[in-house]
């Protein structure tokens, strides 16, 4: 294995975070001293991982640094309860002694960073969570907001129609098959436009359309196509005499003759 196998294999970051065993570490210590770029490396991946744990940091429990703080405590009480090195012992073993007790320092260490890590990142996520949540909140207000300033809008439009003494209303009851329905046109008596008020009508079916007639002299007179966006916003038609109106439902686009058998409504003047 060569030195950049050797540093993509994982093993600096297991080290650093306390997984590495004793056998991989000692190893790795060793490569590092006579290797410049492995512990190059090693000092690039520790600031990396420090780098991001102090970004994505989170105020931890409150209780969390005592338990750490007790967990290292409890460590070093047992490390201390070791056999003091003997003379006697050659002095390589002894520093073998000594060695191994740092990695296990460094492994408790490690072990803390990387707890106050996870619940930093554990911390995130929660937040991030709690913030799609209130955008979906204020999405939902803002689409709620609209639709009660559209509704406002229309009922201001038909207070104005209302109370225009120019404005000839005039009810559409339900006929015989549509007792339920009803609708209402309002007849600019000067400009002679029609409007509709028909959000009351049951909604048309996919590909038909509700279609506004005039009765005069008798005769059925096309008076406009309706649709939700016109609803007493847009005139349907210019009628210049009726006696009466009434309300077909008919193919999308509209038909010459009313279709008798789909009258919805109708209104004498």
């Amino acid at each position: 294995m060569n030195t950049k196998e050797y540093i993509s294999s994982g093993i600096i970051e297991s080290y650093i975070l306390g997984l590495a065993s004793s056998e991989e570490a000692g190893i790795l210590e060793c490569v590092m001293k006579n290797n410049a770029e492995v512990k190059a490396a090693f000092e690039e991946a520790q600031k990396t991982l420090e780098d991001l744990a102090t970004v994505q940091a989170v105020t931890p429990p409150n209780d969390l640094k005592s338990k750490i703080w007790s967990k290292i405590q409890q460590e070093q009480s047992i490390e201390e309860v070791q056999p003091v090195v003997s003379t006697d012992i050659p002095a390589a073993k002894a520093q073998e002694e000594i060695k191994i007790q740092g990695n296990s320092n460094w492994k408790v260490f490690a072990i803390a960073a990387s707890v106050l890590f996870l619940v930093s990142v554990a911390g995130n996520l929660f937040w991030m969570n709690d913030q799609a949540k209130t955008k979906d909140e204020i999405a939902k207000m803002q689409t709620e907001k609209q639709s009660q300033d559209l509704a406002m809008q229309k009922m201001n439009r038909k207070m104005d129609m209302f109370s225009n003494p120019d404005m000839k209303m005039v009810m559409l009851k339900g006929v015989e098959k549509h007792t339920d329905s009803k609708a209402m046109v309002f007849w600019d008596k000067k400009t002679k436009e029609v409007y509709l008020n028909a959000e009351t009508l049951p909604k048309a079916p996919e590909g038909m359309q509700y279609q506004l007639w005039a009765i005069a002299d008798g005769k059925p007179v096309n008076a406009g196509m309706y649709t939700e966006e016109k609803d007493s916003k847009i005139a349907l038609a210019n009628i210049p005499n009726a006696q009466a109106f009434a309300i077909t439902l008919e193919k999308q686009g509209g038909s010459p003759v009313p279709t008798m058998e789909n009258m919805y409504v109708m209104g004498e003047i």
